[in-house]
């Protein structure tokens, strides 16, 4: 069982629509009081107030606030856990503080159980009722995969006067389609190698493949400059001061645009992805820091425009959600989904023929590869998913680079009945150990991909 999101589009009449507004800037005043709270018993008691003593709080707030009495519980619980989650994120170095949230910037917010709002669908279109605001509102959409909803985000974007329903479902994967040892779909496999030259470059075992990096955010550069420096003449708001009508015209505008690009951005995603687990069984690829990748140039760095360009073109092709999309997409069809450790693979400059390392290809300005060692030529980008591929099949030369060794991971942590790659190394390290025992030997490329 895997746990799904499945968005659909909501219409609501004026009347609904005005509910929801209420509702919405409700939670937003409950999310600001919860961070004020925290804020004011640090300074004043140096005191550190956690989720329970924030939900404990909630009927006395609402005895106070009679507004919010009406709301459901579960779902102002909901709001102040997302306070709880931004604060534990902040704790963790993973974000900045916690700020205030101006209505504007809201989104929505949670049914984090299945109290308070009822589905009325199937899967293809139908209805949503929301209990304590006392409305059922017509809801349209197609889930390509759907169950008994779980949870609920209630969502409005600004820019489209849009609102949204996002459920969680429940769905059952299918079983892997390598059932044992024999039946391994091994011509199937083809690795990947994500770069800003060439989006996506493929190899499964014969010949490459090059998905182009489409640059969608390069092709409106300059449309998005020039709003930009239009907003930047109008009255923004500041503390105490309104934002100018034409300041909100222009700011809509910019949104709408960023907004396109998103969407270009998503759809070739998709389509992209979509292809690629069309065709293959079995994904390789390397695992990746995008956030470490695009951090800022270092103070005073004399290649701070370089650095710039690199992080947007990183950001530009998506690395974390293509492959995201790849892997729920192969594995969705009881395909696997292989990462490779990339600081012990060193696939950008290991040589996929004799396996040795070249510090200096690490370097994004070498993009042609010839190893002084063997001799053998390849560009950047195919030679990583060459040896991505090589390591995967355990054909690649070199210390460290078999997959029993690697302890090679799924991109899932359950276990499958049919066994991962990383279950494959340790079926054939036991079943060398037992031949040794017998005298009767196979060769180490009994399993290999042909």
């Amino acid at each position: 069982m895997v746990t799904r999101r499945q968005t659909f589009r909501l219409y609501p009449n004026k009347a609904q629509e005005k509910a929801l507004f209420d509702a919405r800037r409700l939670h937003c005043y409950l999310y600001n009081a919860c961070i004020s709270h925290r804020q004011t018993e640090y300074k004043l008691g140096n005191k550190s107030v956690d989720y329970y003593t924030q939900q404990n709080a909630l009927p006395a707030f609402k005895r106070e606030w009679v507004e919010f009495a009406t709301l459901n519980s579960q779902s102002l619980q909901g709001t102040v856990k997302r306070v709880d989650l931004a604060y534990q994120s902040f704790f963790s170095g993973l974000r900045g503080k916690p700020k205030f949230k101006s209505i504007r910037n809201y989104s929505g917010w949670g049914y984090p159980g299945k109290s308070g709002w009822k589905a009325n669908t199937e899967g293809h279109h139908g209805t949503l009722t929301l209990n304590d605001l006392g409305i059922t509102l017509k809801m349209r959409g197609k889930a390509k995969e759907w169950s008994n909803p779980g949870t609920l985000m209630v969502v409005y974007k600004p820019s489209k006067r849009q609102w949204f329903a996002s459920f969680t479902v429940e769905v059952v994967t299918p079983d892997s389609k390598f059932g044992s040892e024999s039946d391994l779909a091994y011509e199937s496999i083809a690795a990947y190698d994500l770069g800003t030259e060439t989006a996506l470059t493929l190899f499964d075992g014969t010949e490459f493949e090059e998905i182009e990096n489409p640059r969608f955010s390069h092709k409106n550069d300059d449309k998005v400059r020039k709003v930009a420096k239009q907003k930047r003449r109008k009255r923004a708001p500041k503390k105490g001061i309104r934002a100018s009508r034409r300041w909100k015209k222009i700011n809509k505008r910019e949104s709408n645009l960023k907004a396109k690009v998103a969407r270009q951005r998503k759809d070739w995603q998709h389509k992209a992805t979509s292809d690629i687990a069309s065709r293959y069984d079995i994904g390789v690829t390397e695992k990746l820091n995008t956030k470490g990748m695009t951090h800022t140039a270092k103070k005073g760095s004399k290649r701070k425009a370089q650095k710039t360009g690199l992080n947007k073109s990183i950001l530009s092709v998506g690395f974390g959600t293509l492959n995201k999309m790849i892997t729920y997409k192969i594995e969705q069809k009881g395909g696997l989904v292989l990462q490779l450790p990339t600081r012990i693979i060193k696939p950008s400059q290991r040589c996929p023929q004799c396996g040795a390392i070249h510090k200096e290809w690490a370097e994004l300005k070498n993009r042609y590869h010839v190893c002084s060692d063997c001799g053998f030529e390849v560009p950047r980008d195919q030679g990583s998913a060459m040896v991505m591929y090589n390591v995967a099949t355990n054909q690649q030369p070199g210390l460290g680079t078999s997959l029993v060794s690697l302890g090679c991971f799924s991109s899932t942590s359950e276990t499958r009945k049919t066994g991962s790659m990383k279950q494959l190394g340790q079926k054939k390290r036991q079943k060398s150990h037992a031949e040794a025992e017998t005298g009767v030997l196979e060769t180490p490329s009994a399993y290999a991909v042909g």
